[in-house]
């Protein structure tokens, strides 16, 4: 009779506000807690040269408050210098992701295509990618798309090396049922070669947005205009510490959600028994 009228029982509501007490949020917001404590003990000494928190809130609140002004030229808000970043990013990546993909694909199902080409691209990717830069602007002539470049650059090699990594990975027993079946070679491209690779060009895709955020940033201090990185050397020059620690916390969320973005791609295309 017990166990009948257990059944019966009304469900406990789920509390809306539960996932505030999730240890996924309490114990990266008690992180932060100490962190700030510390950061405020260390920095709130007469010889410190850095600004602790609250010196940086105060300092700062107008760019926290105001994040889209533009006054002309390059004396722009937050926003609008990461925007600026964002968009050489999105032009730069985009590009490397179709280009990256497709020679990734190429060389992973091509032997000989891997012979010739492997070797190259292993010594091209360890060039640092600021050092692309003087050839890019005298190639190109402009900074705008020298930095474009140095994005493509940058991204381009996590993803051709992952992509190529997954094309060789297609298991021997899919390669021997498409002979059986006499696929064609889309058939077998849609069907197996490319869906085998998809996780590994994911993560390629992963690494490859969170290089060009930092070669970004980097790039943008030497050719200077609108953007986050010269918005970080010209605030060094004009010895303003707080933005400089302002921005970089807005450096570090973009990036963050930069990646949570394609992790949330990757949800959707990549079914939870491949990853």
């Amino acid at each position: 009779m017990a166990s009948s009228t257990a059944g019966l029982r009304p469900r406990r509501k789920k509390n809306p506000l539960s996932f505030i007490y999730a240890p996924k949020v309490i114990r990266p917001a008690v992180a932060i807690a100490v962190l700030l404590v510390v950061w405020q003990i260390l920095c709130s000494g007469e010889g410190s040269n850095l600004p602790s928190p609250v010196q940086v809130l105060e300092q700062t609140y107008p760019l926290i408050l105001n994040p889209f002004f533009d006054n002309g030229g390059t004396d722009k808000g937050l926003g609008i210098q990461i925007f600026a970043s964002l968009t050489r990013v999105a032009v730069g990546f985009s590009a490397a992701a179709v280009v990256g993909i497709a020679l990734g694909i190429l060389i992973g199902s091509s032997k000989f295509m891997y012979d010739a080409l492997d070797p190259i691209f292993q010594v091209l990717r360890t060039i640092p990618p600021l050092a692309w830069l003087p050839i890019a602007l005298a190639a190109l002539q402009e900074a705008e798309p020298s930095a474009i470049f140095v994005i493509f650059i940058t991204a381009i090699w996590p993803i051709v090396i992952n992509t190529t990594v997954g094309a060789q990975q297609v298991p021997q027993d899919y390669r021997n049922v498409s002979r059986v079946l006499k696929l064609s070679k889309s058939q077998y491209f849609f069907n197996i070669l490319f869906p085998a690779a998809v996780p590994y060009i994911f993560t390629g895709l992963r690494i490859g947005i969170g290089l060009s955020w930092l070669a970004i940033v980097a790039a943008e201090m030497l050719i200077g205009g609108v953007g986050i990185g010269f918005f970080i050397w010209d605030a060094y020059n004009s010895s303003l510490i707080s933005e400089i620690i302002i921005a970089l916390i807005y450096v570090g969320i973009v990036g963050l959600l930069l990646d949570r973005f394609i992790a949330f791609l990757e949800s959707l295309v990549v079914p939870a028994e491949q990853k």
